[in-house]
């Protein structure tokens, strides 16, 4: 496995680190190989509930595409996709919540990759921005999922000045969930986790599939479809044990499935 992304199994947590900090966690194609097989890991253990997103070290989640590298816009055009988009849709496509852990400076790619996260929470001293203007391109990939949480008028100042933004800005636009002391950044993302991993695997699971089908249906179609989830969720061993254990005044006990 590659040193420029590290794994790591915290009871019912999957870490995953961009570990280079000596390029600010910048992205290059080991990263790109190494995000995607952590998530792939954490799919395939059953103990998983939730996967944890960051960058190594106090300065940089993640500085966007590595440009000194010189190949940070070299694709294959022959195909319709690259690796970059592709790991996009996996990570959507994940039934396991993730939790971007914003602990630095989050530059171009990693905007990106904060809003593929389902969450996010950053220290108060994290500094975002989309510079690509500033070297004659511009944010391609990211408008796709950053579009869908902040207000448009907000996202063109960011993406056509490229001028930096702070934690507080991210938060009051929607890309983050949470903004805290640097001090209290872990305190906090384990607190969301203890919300998370407490709660049925099944239902987040198919929760999460439920809410990808219905983002972009108009509302007489999202409504036929939820309908349909209603009833087939209710069906499940953990939806059967959530509500025995209701009405038994016990803890439920999840099988995840």
């Amino acid at each position: 496995m590659s040193e420029a992304v590290l794994h790591e199994k915290r009871g019912h947590e999957f870490r995953i680190t961009i570990n280079r900090p000596h390029r600010y966690n910048a992205i290059d194609d080991e990263v790109v190989a190494g995000l995607s097989e952590g998530w792939r890991r954490a799919e395939t253990d059953s103990e998983v509930r939730a996967i944890v997103l960051t960058g190594a070290g106090n300065k940089a989640f993640c500085a966007g595409a590595d440009l000194k590298s010189g190949r940070s816009f070299e694709f294959d055009f022959s195909k319709p996709g690259n690796v970059h988009s592709d790991l996009i849709r996996q990570v959507l496509d994940s039934p396991l919540p993730s939790v971007a852990r914003i602990n630095g400076t989050c530059v171009g790619g990693g905007v990106a990759f904060t809003a593929m996260c389902d969450m996010a929470i950053a220290a108060d001293n994290a500094q975002f921005a989309l510079p690509e203007v500033k070297i004659g391109i511009f944010p391609t990939l990211m408008l796709a999922l950053v579009q869908t949480l902040v207000p448009r008028r907000v996202l063109t100042e960011w993406a056509v000045t490229g001028e930096p933004f702070d934690a507080r800005a991210a938060l009051a636009a929607g890309l983050v969930n949470y903004v805290v002391p640097a001090a209290e950044l872990d305190a906090k993302v384990a607190w969301l986790l203890s919300r998370i991993t407490d709660k049925s695997p099944t239902a987040i699971r198919r929760g999460k599939h439920l809410m990808r089908a219905i983002a972009s249906m108009p509302i007489e179609e999202s409504l036929a479809y939820t309908e349909t989830q209603m009833g087939t969720i209710a069906l499940t061993e953990d939806a059967k044990e959530g509500m025995a254990a209701f009405n038994e005044k016990r803890r439920p006990r999840w099988t995840g499935r």
